[in-house]
C-alpha cells in the first residue's frame, strides 16, 4: 500500500516554526550523553520528540532514545516492526513495557511522540503514559508496568543516553528527528507543553519548549547548529555526535513537510533508499525495471526538485519525470504509460507514451538535472546543470483533469541489464548531495543548487519546492 498524501500529516502554516531537523541515516548516525551527576528525579521525567520514518517494516528495531547501564538494566524507546515500544529492564528480574496496537508506518508523515515516567505514582497504570499527536494512547499488544519507585535509568548518573541508537548492531534509527525535549524531574502532558491543536484544522502542531523547566540532566535538541547537531539548545553539555555530516541538517520538519521517495512504493521497484530517503539505489539484474515515486501528489501548480546522477547505468537509461500512477506491477515501466513524461539520460530524449522525442542533452556521472513541473499550463521543463535543455522549450504533458487519478507523482528509476544506477535526490528538505549554491525558491523554501525561476517558453515563470507551506498557498 502507499502512502502518498495532497497534505502531509501534522503540518501547519502559521505559529511556532520549526526549523530545523536531523537526518539519521539507519546506518550510523547517532549521538550520546553521559550524566556526571543524579537526576533531578529518577522517578519522574519526560520526553517529547518530532520523528519521520523513512525505512518502513524493517526487521530491525530502530531506537529514538536508549540509557543503559548493562544488558540487563536499560531504558529504551524504538520503533519495532512499526509499532512503538517502551521497554525497561532490571537486573531483578522485572521487565515492562508498553507496545502500542497502533503502527508507525507512513513515510510521509511526521509524528509527535511524548512519553511520561512517573514511577511513584499508586495507580500503575499512569506510571508509563504514551501520547501520539497530543492523544494519550490506551491501546496496546503488550502492556506490562513498573513496579512502584523504580529507578529510571534515563538520565542516570554515569549511564549513557543515546539518541538515534541502541546496544545492538542495526538499532540505527532511519529517518527525521525534531524538537527532542528530555525534561528531567518534570511530568508535563503535552496540550499547552509541547503542543497544541490547530484551531481551524484541529492539526497537531508544536509549540515552543524553551520555556520549560528541564532539570539537572534534561537537554533541549533544536538541530539548528549545523556543525553540532548534538547542542543542548538549553544550555546543558552537548551531546557527542557519531556518524553525521553537515547535510544531516534538514529543513524537513513537522512544520514545513518535504517530499521524499516513498518507501513504501518500492515492492516492485526494489531499489534501497537511504539518505533521508533522497538517495536511490537501482535493483541491478535484466529486465523491465520498476520506478520509485514520491511522497507527495501533485495536482497544480509549479514545482521544482534537483536530481544528480551519482552512477550512471551506462549505455542504458537514467530516468527523471513524473507519472500518474504508482508502479502496478514489476513489467510496469514510464514507457507504457500515456500520462507518463521522463527524460531518458541516456539521449536526451523525452519519452512520452512508449516514444522517443528529441528534447535535450544525454546526461552524464555528476550531472545534476533540475525538473520543473508546470501543472498550471500543462508543461515539463528538465535542465542539466542549471542550462534549460531544448533552448527553454517545455514538452507538453497531460492536464491533471485527463489523468486517472487526477494528480501526478514524481518518480525516478532506471532502466537496464547491467550497471547499478544510483541518484540523489533534492527535494529541497534534506539533499542526498553537497550543495554549494543554496538556492531557495521565492517563498524562502528549499535549498536547491540551481534556481527554481526559469524563463520557459519565452515566459518567466517560479517554481517552488514541494512542501507543504508551498502547498498550502500553491497546490
Amino acid at each position: 500500500m502507499t502512502a502518498q498524501t495532497i497534505l502531509p500529516a501534522n503540518s501547519v502554516t502559521g505559529g511556532f516554526d520549526v526549523v530545523n531537523s536531523a537526518m539519521f541515516d539507519g546506518t550510523s548516525a547517532y549521538m550520546h550523553k553521559t550524566p556526571d551527576s543524579g537526576p533531578s528525579s529518577a522517578d519522574l521525567f519526560t520526553i517529547s520528540v518530532w520523528v519521520k520514518r523513512c525505512a518502513i517494516g524493517s526487521g530491525n528495531r530502530q531506537v529514538i532514545f536508549d540509557a543503559r547501564e548493562d544488558a540487563e538494566n536499560f531504558d529504551r524507546i524504538s520503533i519495532n516492526a512499526n509499532v512503538l515500544e517502551w521497554k525497561g529492564i532490571r537486573s531483578d528480574s522485572q521487565v515492562f513495557n508498553l507496545t502500542t496496537n497502533r503502527v508507525f508506518r507512513d513515510p510521509s508523515a511526521w509524528y509527535h511522540l511524548h512519553f511520561i515516567w512517573d514511577s511513584a505514582d499508586g495507580t500503575a497504570d499512569n506510571r508509563m503514559r504514551i501520547y501520539v499527536n497530543g492523544v494519550q494512547e490506551t491501546s496496546f499488544g503488550t502492556r506490562a508496568n513498573p513496579s512502584q519507585n523504580v529507578d529510571a535509568i534515563i538520565g542516570a548518573d554515569g549511564e549513557v543516553n543515546s539518541v538515534g541508537s541502541g546496544a545492538r548492531s542495526g538499532d540505527f534509527w532511519d529517518g527525521y528527528m525534531a524538537e527532542f525535549a528530555y525534561l528531567d524531574g518534570q511530568e508535563l502532558t503535552p496540550d499547552g507543553n509541547t503542543g497544541e491543536f490547530e484551531e481551524d484544522s484541529g492539526i497537531w502542531k508544536p509549540i515552543k519548549v524553551s520555556g520549560l523547566t528541564f532539570g539537572t540532566n534534561g537537554f533541549y535538541l533544536d538541530f539548528q547548529a549545523s556543525g553540532n547537531l548534538g547542542n543542548d539548545a538549553n544550555g546543558g553539555t552537548d551531546l557527542t555526535e557519531v556518524g553525521f555530516a553537515a547535510t544531516d541538517q534538514a529543513t524537513d520538519t513537522c512544520t514545513n513537510n518535504f517530499c521524499t521517495l516513498n518507501s513504501i512504493d518500492n515492492f516492485f521497484a526494489g531499489s534501497t533508499l537511504a539518505e533521508g530517503n533522497c538517495k536511490v539505489t537501482y535493483l541491478a539484474g535484466s529486465g523491465k525495471y520498476a520506478y520509485n515515486t514520491g511522497t507527495i501528489t501533485l495536482t497544480s501548480g509549479k514545482w521544482y526538485h534537483e536530481v544528480k546522477i551519482a552512477q550512471s547505468v551506462g549505455s542504458n537509461y537514467n530516468m527523471f519525470g513524473i507519472e500518474e500512477v504508482v508502479c502496478p506491477s514489476a513489467g510496469h515501466e514510464f514507457l507504457e504509460s500515456s500520462t507518463g513524461f521522463v527524460l531518458n539520460g541516456n539521449n536526451g530524449k523525452i519519452i512520452v507514451d512508449g516514444t522517443d522525442t528529441t528534447y535535450g542533452n544525454a546526461t552524464a556521472v555528476n550531472d545534476i538535472i533540475g525538473v520543473y513541473i508546470d501543472l498550471d499550463n500543462n508543461k515539463i521543463y528538465f535542465s542539466e546543470n542549471g542550462t534549460l535543455n531544448n533552448s527553454g522549450t517545455g514538452q507538453s504533458i497531460s492536464a491533471v483533469s485527463a489523468t486517472t487519478q487526477g494528480l501526478y507523482f514524481v518518480i525516478g528509476g532506471d532502466y537496464s541489464s547491467g550497471t547499478v544506477g544510483i541518484h540523489q535526490f533534492n527535494f529541497g528538505g534534506c539533499a542526498a548531495f553537497t550543495v554549494s549554491s543554496a538556492v531557495s525558491d521565492d517563498n524562502g523554501h528549499g535549498n536547491f543548487e540551481y534556481s527554481p525561476n526559469i524563463t520557459g517558453d519565452s515566459v518567466a515563470k517560479k517554481f517552488y519546492a514541494i512542501c507543504s507551506k508551498n502547498l498550502a498557498e500553491f497546490g
